[in-house]
Order: structure tokens, then sequence, then C-alpha cells
């Protein structure tokens, strides 16, 4: 596996974990909600963002030549890592009532192998750097796609999955239990770490791709995920114009399901209304941003940007 690209600040301290920093500096209620909602079902919360696409699709052809592989979801990927370059609470998780900020930018992507209904799926999880502008998004994604798209081809999610449905069930209900209590102090093995996509920033699909319009999909309980969102397919829509004419207007919803214990509903709200401008406005994507934000609770200093 290729090395994870990794944020760094000076020092580690006592109570941190090797995916994540202990947040220190939160306000008591962000503090004391994990306890009085212990689950993420219990903490879910909802939001829809429709994006018109025709400025995207005319952005994509205006740079094929640069990107040939350039898609909407590519555009998608890049304004999200952007929005977190912002907005980096979105980065946070939760694990055994304690709250972190992740060392790390990962997206969980299904794909299939083959554009057909009986085609077996799998699960990329490429990495990410805040700094990142769009055709590294593109390079990154499309490694990880390339090198898994293969018929027969198995990632180490796949064969972890395959080795653990061979276990009778009260051997793998077991090995379940005591990967999650390993997981909850940060000691769960790196290498099922690496492997599992519930450990991500963002867990995206594509339902868009088999014609199905946005979901809300629900989080997992295993892992770290506190985001995951669905991209559906597009949709035309006759509105009227100030001048009184009607003009067909392509759009797509992206709709989230959020953890709502590592940021207030404000921090969602702003976040959700900036993720709309970047992708009304793609081009600030072919350049890094021009400050990257940083978690302020984990009371250290950054030295990678």
């Amino acid at each position: 596996m290729e090395k994870i690209n990794t944020l760094k600040y000076y020092g580690w301290s006592f109570g941190d974990r090797y995916d994540g920093w202990r947040i220190r500096k939160a306000d008591p209620i962000f503090s004391v909600a994990p306890f009085i909602l212990p689950t993420r079902v219990d903490s879910e919360v909802f939001f829809q963002v429709k994006i018109p696409i025709d400025i995207i699709e005319s952005f994509i052809k205006k740079h094929k030549v640069e990107m040939p592989d350039l898609s909407i979801m590519h555009v998608v990927i890049a304004s999200l890592v952007r929005l977190i370059s912002q907005r980096p609470y979105l980065n946070r998780f939760i694990v055994w009532n304690k709250i972190f900020t992740r060392n790390h930018l990962s997206f969980s992507l299904v794909i299939k192998r083959a554009m057909t209904m009986i085609a077996e799926e799998t699960v990329i999880k490429p990495y990410y750097l805040p700094t990142d502008c769009l055709k590294d998004i593109v390079e990154k994604t499309n490694k990880e796609v390339l090198s898994n798209q293969q018929v027969g081809h198995e990632n180490s999610s796949d064969f972890i999955s395959k080795m653990m449905g061979y276990l009778p069930d009260f051997l793998l209900r077991t090995v379940i239990f005591l990967i999650k209590q390993l997981d909850r102090i940060g000691l769960m093995p790196k290498f099922l770490f690496n492997a599992s996509p519930f450990h991500t920033s963002i867990f995206l699909t594509n339902i868009g791709s088999i014609g199905i319009d946005s979901i809300y999909h629900h989080l997992y309980e295993f892992g770290t995920c506190s985001i995951f969102g669905a991209m559906g397919k597009k949709s035309r829509k006759n509105v009227i114009e100030n001048d009184g004419t009607i003009k067909a207007v392509k759009s797509i919803q992206l709709k989230f399901v959020l953890d709502e214990r590592i940021c207030d509903g404000f921090y969602y709200a702003s976040s959700m209304r900036l993720i709309e401008k970047i992708l009304n406005k793609p081009e600030q994507l072919l350049l890094p941003p021009e400050k990257v934000v940083v978690d302020d609770g984990v009371g250290k200093k950054r030295i990678d940007i």
C-alpha cells in the first residue's frame, strides 16, 4: 500500500491515537455530548445540497485536455477536500465518548469492477492532503480505481472480509468484539485500519451512476466515519427566469448524514453553504487553497503546511 499522507503536529500526548489527536480545547457541551449521545445513530443529522451542474459540465469540457479522466465525481471529491481544508472540524470523529481530529484525510469510495448489474463491488480508500488541487485529486483517485477495478482482483479489504467469512459464527462474533474493543482504545492493528473503509473522513457513494437519485445513508457504529455522502443522478427542471423566459436547468443532489457531536449546527450549515459556493466556481479547485485552517482544538502547531 502507498504510504499514507498524514498531517504532522509537534509532539505526541497521552490519549492520542495513531489515526488522530485528542481534542483538548472544546466547548464543554461537546465534551459532554458523546456521553449523552453515545452512538452515531443517536447523533445523525441530515443535510441536502442541490447543485446546478451546467457550470461544472462546461468546466469539465474546458479542462479535458490536461485531465482526460475528469468527471463530476472528481469535482465533488475535490470540493469536499477543499471544504475540509477550510472547515477542519468536519475531519473529527468520536470514539469511546472522546473527540479526536484525524491526522489524515481519506475518502471511502464504492466502485464497481464492471458496469453491469451483477458486477462485484469493492471499496477504495484514497488519501489526500488539504493542499491538494483538482489535478492531485484526479491522479490519486484514478490510481486507486485502476489498481482495484480488475475483475478478480482482491484488495486488503476484500481479503480480510473473505477470511472472516470463513469463520464459524461464534468465532466471528468473538473476533469482531475484540477488534471493536481494541479500536476503542486505539490499539486496533494498523493492517485492519488500512483495510477498513469505515475508518475514513468521508464515505462517499455515487449512486447517480446507476440512475438513482441521492439517498440518506446511515452512519456506521464501527469505525470513525462521521460523514456519509451520496451523489444522485442528473435531473432536469424548467425554471422561470426574471424576464419571464423558461430555462431548463440540470442539477444533482448531494445528501449528507453527519455526526452532530463533532461540531454545532451553525458550523455544519455554513459548511454546506461553502460547498455550494465552491461547486458554483470550480475554477478555484485548479489551485491549492490560499490558506489551510488548522483545527484549534488540538493544542499543537501544524508543521506540514
